[in-house]
């Protein structure tokens, strides 16, 4: 038997056939079928579907022929929690499908003919969803699982009945920490915003485990500066008082010096929270260039190794990964040993700044007008005769 998909045949022979099968590679099945039904069939396949994970003289596409089969019988069984309790313990089989013979990515195939063979209405998908992204983060694929947050939450919203707040944030918990593995910290970042986004005032308390992947996510990620939105969360704000939130705090608002000040009195914090001092460092001095770069536009080279702490010769090298960085524009003249910022991103934005973008709306507000009253002035001036 070469190939175990059998769409069109009989759903009875097919089960007799996969339990035939699972009985020849080894399996404790009787090939004779249960007298309880279909259900308890494909229950006690399911229970022997691994029995060829770790067989050599199983080819890959053998393991995934058989395990399309069972897939096969699982859709036209009548929708009942018994059926759920079928998927739930066949993605758990499939969730541990051995890396060392590489069926990872056989697994994940099975699991999305599964998924989309359902109807997308049918809640039981979640738990599909959920292996997926299981296994797509152990082959170092998820990428092709997910694509956004925004997807995620169309994936979930027409599930009936839709799944609790306890599996979403099971779910987004997994993928956050599957994305970090994966080198997607933005993405992974967007995520939690999403979990802390579930939790209530009555239950932010709760989240504080979340809080605090949330927050040591950020400061750990090269590629995240701006952080001033997580102090309004929820779950964040319940932290006040503690190390990790006076932390965040200081890399959203203070300077250079205030971080090192923190590390001198909690050397053993940093680093039981798994932050490396001289990557916080390299980040508080690009924030701290960012708020000299408000107060100041114009900076010389010897002000910056003051305020950034540096040698003379880490100036330059400095102000030239600042400016890969996006975050600052600026021009450097060698020369006189200065640098001149022409457009820099805001460290906060509150109150201050939203009246400072109002003034500059209404200014310009203001001068459309006096272009418009121009213009009517010279179209309706009168000719010269």
């Amino acid at each position: 038997m070469s190939v175990y998909t059998f769409m069109e045949v009989d759903i009875n022979t097919q089960v007799e056939e996969l339990r035939m099968h699972f009985n020849e590679k080894g399996a404790e099945i009787s090939v004779e079928r249960s007298i309880k039904g279909l259900e308890d069939d494909l229950h006690k396949i399911i229970g022997v579907c691994d029995a060829t994970f770790n067989s050599p003289d199983v080819q890959e596409h053998e393991v995934e022929s058989s395990l399309n089969s069972i897939v096969s019988v699982l859709m036209v069984m009548p929708v009942s929690e018994k059926t759920e309790s079928l998927i739930v313990a066949f993605c758990e089989k499939l969730s541990r499908a051995p890396q060392s013979r590489n069926l990872g990515p056989a697994a994940l195939r099975v699991l999305n003919v599964l998924f989309h063979a359902l109807p997308e209405t049918l809640g039981m998908r979640y738990h599909i969803y959920y292996t997926m992204i299981q296994v797509s983060g152990q082959i170092g694929d998820v990428r092709s699982v997910f694509e956004s947050v925004e997807d995620v939450k169309d994936t979930l919203k027409t599930a009936q009945p839709p799944p609790s707040t306890e599996q979403v944030q099971q779910l987004l918990r997994l993928l956050h920490q599957t994305l970090l593995s994966n080198n997607m910290g933005e993405a992974a970042s967007k995520v939690m915003l999403e979990l802390l986004a579930t939790y209530t005032t009555e239950n932010a308390s709760q989240a504080r485990d979340d809080a605090h992947r949330c927050i040591i996510a950020s400061l750990a990620d090269p590629n995240t500066y701006i952080m001033d939105h997580l102090l309004s969360l929820k779950p964040v704000r319940f932290l006040e008082g503690e190390l990790i939130h006076d932390l965040l705090t200081i890399f959203v608002g203070e300077k250079l010096p205030g971080y090192l000040d923190f590390y001198t009195n909690h050397k053993e914090f940093i680093s039981s929270i798994g932050l490396d001092h001289e990557s916080n460092i390299r980040k508080m001095r690009l924030l701290t260039f960012l708020q000299l770069a408000e107060e100041n536009p114009e900076m010389s080279f010897s002000h910056l190794q003051l305020q950034l702490q540096l040698q003379p010769q880490q100036v330059e090298p400095f102000i030239i990964e600042a400016l890969k960085t996006d975050l600052v524009v600026a021009v450097m003249d060698q020369r006189f040993k200065r640098v001149s910022v022409t457009t820099v991103a805001q460290r906060t934005f509150g109150r201050a700044q939203w009246e400072t973008l109002k003034e500059t709306l209404t200014q310009w507000k203001n001068n459309l007008s006096l272009v418009k009253d121009s213009m009517h002035a010279i179209v309706t001036a009168p000719l010269p005769t």
